[in-house]
């Protein structure tokens, strides 16, 4: 039996529908204390930000992230969502997890080893599971490191598409393409119009790089449904105002 979409991915799929394109705020719980995390998600809800994503690719587990979930929960009504990089990376509180295999990764840990030890933990603590395909395009940063990715060359949109569709065909719901955190130059548009292309109903998430208003809303013109910004917020002086300026960039443009 195909699982049902659940309450946090319809409600995050609504938020596409109805402005055009979605902006979610990634929060490394290695990165800051829980309050601090809080007053960031915060800000980033007075900014526009439609959701929030916890996770990180080093560090992001154990009480630091469970403390973390719990102050966003109890400062801000939006979706949270795990972003776990294997099984350490989940915990109770939260109200979803982007289940996901790193379809270019050359590690079966990756691909589907984590994913097999981390179910039951899924099972037990609640989560609701949203099926993604994670697919980390060059640069990676340190995501393309530690997932042992071959990763994707910026001009092979052709090779994004096929690992997306294979994403597609086994069920997931979602596509990620990912330049990694930090990365000088976002995923390039003409890939993003490809495998939005050949995703028809699939949301297309893409992240890394993402350090402005504009380049985000040459993204979402491409066709990404779901725009994420994390290393960038992290390190902007003002947290409301940069996810404000990213949100009104690429909400109304569908």
């Amino acid at each position: 039996m195909i699982a049902r979409i659940g309450r946090t991915e319809e409600r995050i799929k609504r938020a596409v529908e109805v402005t055009g394109s979605a902006h979610l705020t990634l929060i490394d719980p290695d990165s800051q204390e829980p309050r601090e995390a809080a007053a960031m998600a915060h800000a980033a809800l007075e900014g526009g930000t439609d959701g929030i994503m916890v996770g990180g690719s080093i560090g992001a587990s154990g009480s630091c992230l469970e403390k973390t979930v719990h102050a966003i929960k109890e400062e801000v009504d939006l979706p949270v969502v795990l972003f776990p990089s294997g099984t350490a990376g989940l915990c109770p509180g939260a109200d979803a997890v982007f289940f996901m295999s790193l379809l270019n990764s050359r590690s079966s840990s990756y691909l589907i080893e984590n994913q097999a030890l981390g179910a039951p933990l899924v099972h037990r603590y609640g989560l609701e599971p949203i099926p993604m395909a994670y697919i980390v395009v060059e640069p990676g940063g340190t995501v393309g490191w530690v997932g042992d990715a071959k990763m994707i060359p910026r001009g092979k949109p052709e090779l994004a598409v096929a690992y997306a569709l294979a994403g597609k065909y086994m069920g997931m719901r979602l596509v990620y393409l990912e330049a990694g955190s930090g990365a000088i130059e976002p995923v390039p548009t003409e890939m993003v119009r490809a495998v939005k292309g050949a995703m028809g109903d699939v949301m297309v998430v893409v992240g890394g790089g993402i350090s402005a208003g504009n380049r985000a809303a040459d993204l979402a013109r491409a066709g990404a449904d779901i725009i994420v910004t994390g290393t960038a917020v992290e390190r902007c002086s003002d947290v409301t105002a940069f996810v404000r300026e990213l949100s009104g960039a690429i909400k109304g443009i569908k």
